[in-house]
C-alpha cells in the first residue's frame, strides 16, 4: 500500500509499506522528517504526531483515550485529525493514505 506524508513547507515523501505495521514504523523505516518515534511505538512520546488528510480521517478512526491524552502533551499543536502514527496499523484500506507532519 501506498501512504504520502505531507511534510511542512509542502515538500512529501511517498512509500510502500506493508500491511500490519504502525505508521510510525513506517516513517522511521523511510527517514520521515519529523517523525522520530522515541518510545518505539509504546503510546508513550508523542513524538511521532501526525494530522491525517481530512479525506482520510474516517478511515484511520479516532484516537482512544490513552493517545487522546497523549497528543494533548504533543508538541506540535494539536487539530481534529491528530493521531499518534504509532497507533494506526497499515491495512489494505489505506491505501492513498495521506498524513501531514506538524511542523513542531
Amino acid at each position: 500500500m501506498k501512504v504520502t506524508w505531507t511534510l511542512p513547507g509542502g515538500d512529501t515523501r511517498m512509500a510502500e509499506i506493508e500491511a500490519g505495521i504502525s505508521l510510525m514504523e513506517a516513517a522511521v523505516a523511510h527517514d520521515v522528517p519529523g517523525i522520530i518515534g522515541e518510545c518505539g511505538g509504546c503510546l508513550s512520546c508523542a513524538t511521532c504526531h501526525v494530522y491525517v488528510d481530512d479525506a482520510w480521517a474516517d478511515k484511520t478512526g479516532e484516537a482512544e483515550e490513552f493517545e487522546d491524552a497523549m497528543l494533548d502533551i504533543a508538541a506540535a499543536e494539536r487539530r481534529p485529525t491528530s493521531r499518534l502514527s504509532c497507533q494506526i496499523q497499515a491495512h489494505p484500506d489505506l491505501d492513498g493514505l495521506v498524513l501531514h507532519v506538524p511542523e513542531e
